[in-house]
């Protein structure tokens, strides 16, 4: 049975969806604060975590960061009313998987869930050893990238946008492919933003006298050529 914790401070919104849930067949807990969030999400082992962004004590983002210094990888949907482009990118760069604008119908939600497990799933196939490419090195255990002996400043997104390109050397991947390998959404999502995410993975790693460690296949997508 899955684990999915619920950080939500409206009662009654929070009980709809845990009634929901548990119809579906998943065990779930619900907490009503940031703080309290935090400390459940850290101290058990869960399979999701739907949380508010607008939470009493603790912003649902500053949540979202505390559970991934701790060095979870459990995937975290926020839910909130703020839907402009710079709260959408707000949450996921605080290290979120999905999200998702208030209000929402159940079914949406169900879906998110679903394509956040499978994505969580796959990535257990991630390979332990540690990815070369020219200078650039990624060590899946611990998460890390460096270049040149230098470590980068990567996001969790760029992380996992750069390490899906590089398991996937010298094969052209769509950007609906990369949406659905990075961000494992199932719902239409514009694919430019993975046009967004490949400029800001360039921007990191790439030097403006070399050849970018990224291709851009026109009409297509992206590749890392051997």
């Amino acid at each position: 049975m899955k684990r999915i914790l619920i950080v939500e401070d409206e009662r009654n919104f929070a009980r709809f969806m845990e009634l929901e849930l548990m119809h579906q067949g998943y065990a779930v807990t619900v907490v009503g604060s940031g703080q309290e969030g935090l400390e459940t999400a850290t101290r058990d082992a869960w399979d999701a975590i739907l949380l508010d962004a607008m939470l009493p004590g603790l912003h649902g983002f500053e949540v979202c960061r505390g559970i991934r210094r701790a060095g979870f990888a459990t995937p975290v949907i926020i839910l909130t009313a703020r839907d402009s482009v710079m709260d959408r990118v707000s949450g996921l760069d605080s290290g979120a998987d999905d999200y998702l604008p208030k209000p929402f119908a159940i079914e949406e939600l169900l879906a998110r869930i679903r394509a956040v497990l499978r994505r969580s799933k796959r990535g257990t196939a991630e390979p332990e050893d540690a990815l070369t490419y020219r200078d650039l090195r990624i060590d899946p255990v611990t998460r890390t990238v460096s270049k040149a002996g230098v470590p980068l400043d990567l996001t969790k997104r760029e992380y996992e946008l750069l390490l899906v390109l590089m398991t996937h050397r010298d094969r052209v991947l769509s950007r609906a492919m990369l949406l659905d390998l990075v961000w494992g959404y199932d719902c239409e999502v514009e694919t430019n933003v993975v046009d967004v995410y490949v400029r800001y993975l360039r921007n990191k790693v790439d030097d403006p006298a070399q050849r970018s460690y990224i291709q851009t296949v026109r009409g297509i997508g992206y590749v890392i050529r051997s």
